[in-house]
């Protein structure tokens, strides 16, 4: 049996599933100016991806990358969520 799609997927879902709450937390914290950081590191990991010799380990390394690349859409999308109210503002950032 070959079981590297099923890992594969698994690691895809706990990436995904993984990075929604970074992306809450880190605009909460840091607010979406925090963006440069993962664009650095959604490269790094493309960068690794391409460099790394087994399969599974660079289709999870590509994943990890797409998925931080994507996760600068998320951060403002957040922001306007929590400007709708739907999330909490971090009261320490109300006067920036």
């Amino acid at each position: 049996m070959n079981y590297e799609g099923i890992i594969i997927g698994m690691g895809t879902f706990l990436i995904i599933g993984l990075l929604h709450p970074v992306v809450i937390k880190s605009e909460y914290y840091f607010s979406s100016r925090i963006w440069p950081f993962f664009l650095v590191g959604g490269f790094v990991c493309i960068g690794l991806s391409l460099a790394s010799g087994g399969r599974i380990s660079s289709a999870l390394l590509a994943v990890l990358g797409f998925s931080l690349l994507w996760s600068i859409k998320e951060l403002e999308e957040q922001k306007k969520r929590v400007e709708k109210g739907w999330f909490p503002e971090n009261p320490k950032k109300k006067g920036k």
